[in-house]
């Protein structure tokens, strides 16, 4: 689909039209500068840390020709707005979880994550070296943007409860913050799913306005202070195995920078991406031992929560089928997936359960 056409026949056309006085970029003695605006809440440990490492290196590479004006949630639009306030053209770039977008697409969960899906070596295996970026672009061309991967949170915790989960009869009436389509799966056992910005979340939990929520991971989580409110912890879910991050640009602005700063961007973009990564992986370790020390209970979930999760998943997945462009970017995502982790298996895995049992 065309997406001026797209957007020329929509709601959000006629939003398009009266922000383009808003839209047009700053320019001063051949110096620019784009506004970037963020899902995150400024200081948010690590997701609003890769915004603004993606911010500061496309400044830094540029000379400062293209700077970046980079605005938290709530500094110019709220958290869930950033998506119309690009393709609008109220602000020129976004970054944020692009799940939070399914709503415009359901094929948007396969750039953060969907249940039972990547690692973060796998979807950077799908991205940069098969269809996943192409798909990306497809995707944005729907709606005017130009998207690259700009951050990994990694395995994300399966969170934080104010009781111990024995079985997914616990999930009925839970009420529970998860974004996505991991969300949705949650719902579909049951609970009454919550999809707060990061910043609200803790207010959330320690009111009782919801019973428990997931974040990222030990070190954000940490950050954020959940442990103050609640002592029950799972270590693993099943809705973001590694959750990746998205920069994306207004397609029109995108196309009238030049290819220097197309590709400062661009490379911006993927540094960004494994920067994050590596932060939140290795901040991670220390931070569960203190959150241990400090009497939080580290748990698993049952097996049979891990089945009923699968199911839910599963049903969640299926009811997508039948959009052409989702249906291709599953089997994309699910076939590269395979591959990769195969191999991963084979050579890692082995090598990673022979050097515990060996060296202890």
């Amino acid at each position: 689909m065309d997406r001026r056409s797209f957007l020329k026949n929509s709601a959000l056309g006629g939003t398009a039209a009266a922000a383009t006085t808003l839209a047009a970029p700053a320019l001063a003695q051949g110096n620019r500068t784009l506004t970037l605006v963020t899902t995150w809440g400024r200081g948010l440990a690590g997701v609003h840390d890769a915004a603004q490492r993606a911010a500061d290196t496309i400044t830094a590479m540029s000379g400062g020709s293209l700077t970046i004006d980079l605005k938290a949630a709530g500094e110019l639009v709220g958290a869930f707005e950033v998506f119309d306030a690009v393709t609008s053209g109220q602000a020129d770039m976004y970054h944020g979880a692009d799940y939070y977008f399914v709503g415009q697409h359901p094929g948007y969960a396969f750039f953060t994550s969907v249940p039972f899906g990547m690692t973060p070596q796998e979807i950077s295996n799908w991205y940069y070296q098969g269809e996943g970026q192409a798909f990306h672009d497809e995707l944005g061309s729907i709606f005017g943007l130009k998207s690259f991967l700009a951050g990994n949170t990694g395995p994300q915790a399966g969170g934080w409860f104010a009781k111990e989960i024995t079985g997914p009869e616990d999930f009925q009436g839970l009420k529970f913050r998860m974004p996505g389509l991991g969300g949705e799966a949650l719902g579909k056992m049951g609970a009454s799913v919550q999809n707060l910005p990061g910043a609200e979340v803790y207010q959330a939990l320690a009111s009782g306005a919801i019973d428990g929520t997931e974040w990222i991971g030990p070190w954000a989580d940490e950050k954020a202070g959940f442990q103050e409110i609640t002592k029950f912890y799972y270590t693993a879910g099943m809705h973001e195995p590694g959750a990746a991050l998205s920069l994306a640009t207004n397609l029109d602005v995108w196309e009238s920078l030049s290819p220097e700063h197309q590709k400062i961007v661009e490379i911006a973009s993927g540094e960004a991406h494994q920067w994050n990564l590596a932060q939140f992986m290795d901040n991670n370790g220390a931070a569960l031992q203190r959150l241990q020390a400090g009497g939080v209970k580290v748990l698993e979930f049952p097996d049979t929560v891990w089945d009923a999760m699968g199911a839910a998943a599963k049903e969640t997945m299926d009811q997508y089928a039948g959009d052409e462009l989702y249906d291709r970017m599953r089997a994309s995502y699910n076939a590269s997936m395979a591959a990769s982790s195969n191999w991963i298996t084979q050579s890692e895995g082995a090598y990673r359960a022979q050097r515990d049992r060996v060296m202890g």
